[in-house]
């Protein structure tokens, strides 16, 4: 346990936060069909590139999550005379991430599924043979793990089954985790698509909360090698009334002292839908207002990745212009993570 609370402990230390670069393949197809380019192995690795290799990023950034198939990739040698070469001799962005001290981590499960006989409902797979991947990955460099459940709100969800089902598996995989050296993320996320108003996302999360916590201690789980990964208490996408930053960090850190051990060391967001500005404003209210036992920061995925992105479009020459924009959004995340945000 040692070594699982040492690394929980780094990956939450000194408002540095997590790049979330775990998109499926489907997922990276998106985001990369949004600047035209085609959806392959080679240009995910290029889209990987872009931000891993981004000078300074170890000055905001703890850890990273990778997708399976990024784990085995690497990044661009910057004296090779050829893309193939380039491909070829590069660094392991696994070896790259550890030369800059941040903490590799990988995404294992394996996506959702229908829930059977609840309809609107989703189950997170890949708890089949997860035990003997956690003890590859570590082999490989991986020092953390995520598993993400996904919870809606909508006409009669979240029911209660589907929240312990997924509770219930986010478990097992925790336990499998810390079972093989790893330190799990357990993300149960409430999705922000509905109508919803923010009393409704405040007492789903509470819900699903308390039974993730609850789920963990009937697995054994040691909540001091753990951290939790959780969906900002927002009001929904559709609906009429939108909360504002300040209510948004009330309801957030309410619902989480009701809900989170004080053993947890800590807890990152997601940003679950958000455009980049409304994440970085969001969590600047909840750094302003944090007052409880653990440490708080972020691990965004598209809200560091989109502005960045569509400065690249797949243009080599537009690379050192892309990964300033990807600079300058860590550096208005880890701002607001201290309650210090500003700018624009």
């Amino acid at each position: 346990m040692n070594e699982l609370q040492a690394t929980a402990k780094q990956l939450v230390a000194d408002h540095k936060g997590l790049l979330a670069a775990d998109e499926s393949v489907t997922s990276a197809g998106k985001r990369l069909g949004a600047i035209h380019i085609e959806n392959t192995p080679e240009t995910r690795r290029q889209y990987r590139n872009l931000f891993l290799t981004a000078p300074g990023i170890e000055q905001y950034l703890s850890g990273v999550i990778f997708h399976e198939e990024t784990f085995g990739q690497a990044a661009d040698d910057p004296s090779a005379t050829s893309r193939a070469a380039s491909r070829a001799g590069g660094t392991p962005f696994v070896k790259l991430l550890q030369q800059k001290g941040i903490v590799p981590g990988i995404k294992v499960d394996a996506g959702t599924s229908p829930l059977p006989n609840y309809p609107g409902e989703l189950i997170t797979e890949g708890l089949d043979g997860l035990g003997e991947r956690l003890h590859a990955f570590y082999e490989q460099g991986a020092r953390f793990a995520k598993w993400r459940a996904v919870i809606s709100i909508g006409d009669g969800l979240p029911t209660d089954f589907c929240i312990a089902a997924n509770c219930q598996a986010m478990a097992r995989y925790a336990a499998l985790c810390q079972e093989n050296s790893i330190v799990p993320i357990v993300e149960p996320e409430v999705l922000i698509d509905g109508s919803h108003d923010l009393a409704t996302s405040e007492a789903v999360t509470t819900k699903a909360l308390q039974e993730t916590f609850a789920q963990l201690q009937i697995h054994g789980v040691d909540l001091t090698g753990l951290i939790l990964k959780s969906s900002m208490v927002i009001s929904g996408s559709e609906c009429s009334t939108q909360a504002t930053p300040e209510q948004i960090a009330e309801a957030t850190l309410r619902c989480f002292k009701r809900t989170v051990p004080v053993e947890v060391p800590g807890i990152v967001f997601l940003s679950g839908g958000q455009s980049s500005m409304q994440a970085t404003k969001n969590l600047n209210a909840i750094g302003k207002a944090t007052s409880g036992p653990w440490k708080i920061t972020f691990s965004f995925a598209r809200a560091l990745q989109s502005d960045a992105l569509h400065v690249w479009k797949g243009n080599p020459a537009n690379v050192a212009a892309a990964q300033a924009v990807f600079l300058k959004e860590l550096q208005a995340d880890v701002a607001a993570n201290r309650g210090e945000y500003a700018g624009e």
